[in-house]
This record gives C-alpha cells, structure tokens and sequence, in this order.
C-alpha cells in the first residue's frame, strides 16, 4: 500500500512544481478518500494533513526530495539507532527491544522529549523494512505494539497509538545521489492541548526532524561515519535460521484516556 501510495504522488508531482497556479489539495487525495490539506510548501519538502475521522487528531503526509544524499545513507541512518542517540537530541532513550530474524522486524522502546511543560513520551513499536530492487523502492513501516517486557513508566506519557511510513524512490541507483520520499505518520500523543496546538507542533517538529535526518545523513557521509547497512544485514539474517515470527495485536487499539499535558 504504501508502494501504491508513493507511485500515486508520483502521478500528481507535475501539478506540484511551482507555485501559480496553486494546486488543489483535494487532488492529492486518492479516489474515495478525505482531501488533504497543504499546511506547508517548502523547496524541498511539502506537507499536507487532514483529519481522522471520529477523533480530534490528523494524519500527516510528506513528500520532498534531497540530491545530495544517496538513499542507502538515507536508509541506513533512520534504522540506527545507535546512531540516532547521538544525532538526535530529543531522544531519552532507543532500544532495540526484541529482532526477529527470520522477518527482519524490530520491536522498538524509543523515550523522547516533548516541548515544556509537557512530560516526555514512551512509544513501543514494531518496525519491517523492505528493498525492492525490482521496482527501485525502499520501505520502512512502523506501528505501536505491546510488549511484556516494557511496561508503562509513570515518569513517561506512554503512547498507545502511533502509526509511520516511508517510501523512498531513488533518482537512480540506491547508491547514487538522489531521491525522492513520502512519509505518510500520525499518533495519538495523549495530551489535552487543543488539536491546533498539537497540529502546530507536529507541522513544526516533523520538518526539523527531517533536517535532522539529513544533516545526519550527510554528516555520516562525509565523516564516514560507520553506519550498519541494513540492506546486506536483512539479505544476510533472512538466510540464518531465526525465532518465530513475533506476533502483533490485531485490531484496533482504544487510547487510554490520559489526563496528562
């Protein structure tokens, strides 16, 4: 899905270049589904939301490109999280909770910061990844999950609802600069803030990430900084024999009603 996802923007990216005339936003939207709002028009980057329907929250969309980058480096640097502890301040905490071999998926206890006065928050997610060479794609999908052995936390606001994905579509090769990407993302982050006032910190942390990210990326490469390349462990790891396949919750999960800011 999000392969279609990316190939959809993909069609719609002409109607994007410039800015007059104004694209509508209801043509971003698949057939059927709500329109998207564009919230922010950058050079390199363009942000979009609309509404979850039977709540008070929004998803959020991302399409940019970078050239100066390769998507392997890309890649590599939003699954390390070694590396990511040291690139991104907000992180209180990273671990890999539990790795199944045999798929490649990776339960995750991430603990960050959230803007004063509010307390920190507490995902568990599990995280699979995918290259196909074939159609020149790389994606990686998250979501929250349960896990036995990371209980809730009164120090933290733990976030039950949380789900991000990101397609990357090389200019070229994997290993030439340039790319082009869609990160599709939304959470329920538990806090009695006004919708516009939680809208207004994901509309402006979400772009600062993704500077972030990429200083990070370029940072990596430029300092050859040694960065595990998730592309020839997950060829090499699918080969071993590995546990079972770790089994997720299905359905879906009813936040719990926290009064916290």
């Amino acid at each position: 899905r999000s392969a279609q996802e990316m190939k959809h923007m993909e069609n719609i990216s002409g109607l994007l270049q410039g800015e007059y005339p104004r694209p509508d936003p209801a043509a971003v939207a698949a057939a059927g589904e709500q329109p998207w709002e564009m919230i922010m028009d950058k050079k390199h980057f363009k942000l979009w939301r609309r509404p979850i329907e039977g709540t008070h929250l929004y998803q959020y969309r991302v399409f940019g490109s970078y050239t100066d980058v390769t998507p392997r480096q890309f890649f590599n640097v939003q699954l390390d999280t070694e590396y990511r502890k040291k690139w991104d301040s907000l992180v209180i905490k990273l671990d890999v909770i539990e790795r199944d071999l045999a798929t490649g998926s990776e339960v995750i206890h991430w603990v960050t910061h959230f803007p004063y006065p509010m307390y920190s928050r507490d995902y568990v997610y599990v995280r699979r990844y995918s290259v196909d060479k074939e159609n020149n794609l790389m994606v990686l999908v998250s979501r929250a999950v349960e896990h036995p052995s990371v209980p809730e936390d009164p120090e933290y606001v733990r976030v039950r609802t949380y789900e991000s994905q990101m397609v990357i579509r090389p200019h070229k090769t994997f290993d030439e600069n340039g790319f082009d990407y869609l990160l599709t993302y939304s959470d329920n982050p538990q806090t009695v803030f006004p919708r516009y006032c939680v809208s207004w910190m994901v509309s402006s942390g979400m772009p600062d990430f993704l500077d972030k990210l990429h200083s990070a990326a370029l940072k990596a490469k430029k300092m050859e900084i040694e960065v595990r390349d998730y592309m020839s462990a997950k060829g090499a790891e699918s080969g071993a024999e590995g546990k079972a396949a770790m089994a997720a919750p299905d359905g879906p999960r009813s936040p719990a009603q926290l009064e916290y800011a």
